[in-house]
């Protein structure tokens, strides 16, 4: 079968790979000069299983009321004149409803277990190299109440079979020194050893060679205009190439997985998908001081911001804002997340070298993503993965290879078209 996947992130090189193995012809397509170039080219770097959690909760409605006003906000929602905003926000408040937590969180696990599993086997067999590290990821808290409250999180998620370990403040400090300096801000935290952290880029950008070795063929630079619908199916995707000429690419079945970007290219079909971007941020510092800088992925709980070691750099990432699909950095978020950076760890980076950069997050109101066959047979979603894609990329590209072949995939998940 020939199938085309529409978008070269995480989502789409896993799933073109995956596809490959299974002996399919794939095309895949982007607009971009080359893979992971957009909301794969420099997250927060987690493989992060333990925090497999909804933003969708019984709390988070008074939380955004609060943070509305503050630029620095760790969720911020900037209502705009668009009526997808507003249906996505009252599919989030649902989606708070206590009742629906669990099975959210369920989902979310079981999707991020068998990615992470799957992460590992591709590792050892293609020996692809992306400054990855097996040190586990360390949430650490500097308010008593919010130290308090997550006791209740990791207890939710070890009954997921998920090892979040509840640790104290000095036991924070054993498994991460570098935050020695900040012990008396630190009041306790939550550890899970078995997760890990690793560029995305150079991990996506590495598959994309091994997949194009292995017969999948890379259109960049090409831009999909939209679908072509033909006696109830897809017969082509309208293209428009590097040397801006339109033409029409057949396949077999077309998977889209262009994050932010799916709804527009499925709604004119008629095929549901309740994506909408959250813009995230992040910073990526040259460390000059190695002790001094962590080596154990952290999650600041009070700030919802993140660090991954990469080799000689450090990658800060965090935040959200519901605003659109502007991707203009604000220079106050900025600003912020390098005085953090200051505050916690001032003599282990350059801070006069510091990347800034901006992704939009495709996220669904439930962050389940949506991963299987739309109402149209032969189209194909892989998307909605927020914050999680890099924890939950490879797997759900193997999934949507399963499903397409006409496997059941491994993990218990609530696919589309089942």
């Amino acid at each position: 079968m020939k199938v085309a996947v529409l978008g070269s992130g995480i989502i789409g090189v896993s799933t073109a790979w995956w596809l490959r193995q299974a002996g399919h012809e794939v095309v895949v397509v982007d607009r971009s000069h080359g893979p992971a170039q957009e909301t794969s080219f420099a997250n927060g770097s987690q493989i992060s299983v333990s925090y497999a959690e909804p933003w969708a909760n019984p709390q988070a409605p008074l939380k955004l009321l609060k943070w509305m006003l503050r630029d620095d906000a760790p969720l911020l929602f900037r209502p705009q004149l668009d009526w997808r905003q507003w249906q996505w926000g009252l599919a989030f408040m649902r989606e708070c409803l206590p009742g629906r937590l669990n099975r959210n969180i369920r989902a979310m696990v079981r999707m991020a277990e068998y990615s992470r599993g799957t992460l590992q086997q591709m590792r050892s067999a293609l020996g692809i190299e992306y400054d990855h590290l097996e040190r586990g990821i360390l949430n650490f808290y500097t308010s008593h109440e919010e130290f308090d409250a997550s006791q209740k999180s990791a207890s939710v998620m070890r009954d997921f079979g998920v090892d979040r370990r509840i640790v104290s403040a000095d036991e924070v400090i054993s498994i991460e020194p570098a935050l020695a300096p900040n012990r008396s801000r630190i009041v306790g935290g939550d550890y899970t050893a078995e997760d890990e952290s690793g560029d995305v880029h150079l991990f996506t950008v590495a598959l994309a060679r091994k997949a194009e070795q292995a017969g999948v063929q890379f259109l960049y630079d090409t831009q999909v205009t939209r679908l072509l619908p033909e006696a109830g199916r897809i017969a082509g995707a309208e293209l428009i190439d590097a040397e801006g000429a339109y033409r029409t690419l057949r396949a077999d079945a077309f998977v889209a997985a262009l994050g932010s970007h799916t709804p527009a290219l499925v709604r004119p079909l008629g095929v549901s998908c309740m994506v909408y971007p959250t813009k995230g941020y992040s910073a990526t510092f040259r460390v000059v001081n190695p002790e001094q800088a962590p080596t154990v992925s952290l999650t600041d709980s009070a700030h919802k911001i993140v660090y991954s070691r990469l080799g000689d750099r450090l990658r800060m990432a965090g935040t959200a804002e519901l605003a659109g699909y502007s991707r203009t950095l604000n220079t106050a978020r900025c600003e912020a997340m390098k005085q953090l950076a200051r505050e916690y760890f001032p003599h282990a980076l350059d801070f006069d070298d510091v990347s800034f950069w901006s992704g939009l997050r495709p996220s669904t109101p439930s962050n389940i993503p949506l991963i299987g066959r739309t109402r149209i047979n032969n189209l194909y979603l892989n998307t909605g993965h927020g914050t999680l894609g890099w924890t939950m990329g490879v797997g759900s590209g193997r999934a949507l290879a399963d499903l397409l072949s006409g496997r059941q995939p491994e993990p218990e998940f609530p696919f589309l078209g089942g």
